[in-house]
């Protein structure tokens, strides 16, 4: 037995010596251990081998089950170590005030979020075209969590009828641009957040461009046509896309994310429907909170897809029946026909 430790000594010094990581050294001593026991196992009592290499398996098998348990701590313990180094590195790292880690602070203790995600949520830029229903509390909730570049896109101004649903928008600024009066609401939520502002359509003209200059794009239009193009610019940039729709009581939402395996808009919406099939808010009507649900959980599709956290609605269709407190979530696929990701 002795005979054994010493050589599997030897192999250690060796591997060191040759500067052979942990790993390569720890494989030459289990292969030293599989010699072992195969002389243990395949010699009969009494050998003169087998007595020189500690005469019973039983012996070796307990020392073997004791070093594996400590390398297990080991790992684990090294896991630990690096986990807690990775969340509380980013806690000290100076692009972070000592306001903005206060403010995060219920981020940065979640698990799946951490400083690391707090970072990558600082260095994002997201572009949400619309500052409607949808887009109201998409831009508070992005502005709130620590979204470091926020655009948004509208060429519409604020009317007396859209402050029943469109809540990052008061009485004061009927009349004013939404892009504007968002912006002001949201530096006064956050004012370390950058907010960029565009007064108009979004058309073919500037949808490359623009997309471009960010990392997500949420789409909450009340179109088909805007839709299309948001998407189709999407998939040509490889930017992920959160999309939601609602009327009356129900809302849909559903990350577009061809880069990634999911199917794009057009796969699921391959044509627009005809217009009495699918009437805008002003005609058929639309709850007021609705949209804040929809739209607060567009953010948070947001907040995963730049963290990482979680599974996103890749792949899949949430639906919320607000009348009944129902929700369900259908599985989607990319067509191979499509004619904007297809192929």
């Amino acid at each position: 037995m002795i005979m054994v430790l010493l050589i599997a000594l030897v192999l250690w010094l060796i591997g060191a010596a040759m500067g052979a990581p942990h790993r390569a050294r720890w494989v030459m001593i289990a292969v030293l251990f599989a010699g072992v026991a195969i002389v243990q196992l395949a010699l009969p009592a009494g050998h003169p081998l087998r007595d020189a290499t500690g005469g019973d398996v039983r012996l070796w098998l307990m020392i073997a089950v004791f070093v594996g348990i400590a390398l297990a701590y080991r790992a684990v313990l090294t896991r630990v170590r690096a986990h807690v180094q990775a969340r509380e590195q980013p806690a000290t790292d100076a692009s972070f005030s000592a306001t903005e880690l206060d403010r995060y602070a219920r981020h940065i203790v979640l698990r799946e979020v951490g400083g690391p995600g707090q970072k990558a949520l600082k260095d994002a830029a997201v572009l949400v075209v619309g500052a409607g229903g949808l887009g109201s509390p998409a831009l508070l909730y992005l502005a709130a969590a620590g979204v470091g570049t926020i655009g948004v896109i509208d060429d519409d101004t604020v009317d007396n009828s859209n402050l029943q649903r469109q809540v990052i928008h008061r009485d004061a600024d009927i009349g004013t641009a939404k892009v504007r009066s968002a912006a002001a609401a949201m530096q006064a939520q956050n004012p370390n957040v950058a907010v960029k502002t565009y007064q108009r359509r979004l058309d073919d003209d500037i949808a490359a461009a623009l997309i471009a200059e960010y990392d997500l794009v949420l789409d909450g239009t009340d179109n088909f046509a805007t839709r299309y193009l948001v998407n189709a610019t999407c998939v040509q940039a490889g930017v992920p896309l959160v999309a939601a729709a609602l009327t009356q009581w129900e809302g849909q939402i559903s990350v577009y994310d061809p880069a990634k395996g999911a199917p794009c808009y057009r796969c699921i919406f391959p044509q627009a429907p005809d217009p009495a099939l699918a009437p805008s808010c002003a005609e058929a009507g639309v709850i007021g909170p609705l949209p804040g649900v929809l739209g607060a959980m567009m953010a948070l599709e947001a907040v995963k897809v730049i963290t990482g956290a979680g599974e996103t609605l890749r792949g899949r269709m949430m639906i919320y029946d607000a009348l009944y407190g129902e929700t369900r979530t259908i599985a989607m696929t990319p067509r191979a026909d499509c004619p904007v990701c297809g192929g």
